[in-house]
């Protein structure tokens, strides 16, 4: 029962990530975060996609509450980073395909 409950557990969060990247910022943001090989500010982010921050904060915002993203806040600057064990255990091989 306990396989069970975890195996519900795991694909309901397979399908939040799946909904989180249905949208092409998103996936956007992943690559750029994936290519640096570092956190980035929402500004740097923006710059690079030519978007604003404030759209990549909201973008980011749901690829956090997925578990595909970190924020860490130092005064007014937010640096986003990928949350890589997320990658590894929901889609291995994923960001090799970028």
């Amino acid at each position: 029962m306990d396989i069970e409950l975890n195996q519900v557990a795991a694909d309901q969060q397979r399908v939040a990530i799946f909904k989180a990247l249905a949208e092409p910022n998103r996936l956007r943001i992943i690559r750029v975060l994936y290519h640096e090989h570092r956190e980035m500010t929402c500004s740097e982010v923006g710059a690079q996609l030519q978007i604003s921050k404030s759209t990549v904060s909201y973008h980011f915002k749901a690829l956090r509450l997925v578990g595909l993203t970190n924020t860490r806040q130092v005064a007014q600057t937010k640096y986003l980073s990928l949350q890589l064990a997320t990658f590894d255990r929901y889609l291995p091989g994923f960001l090799a395909t970028l």
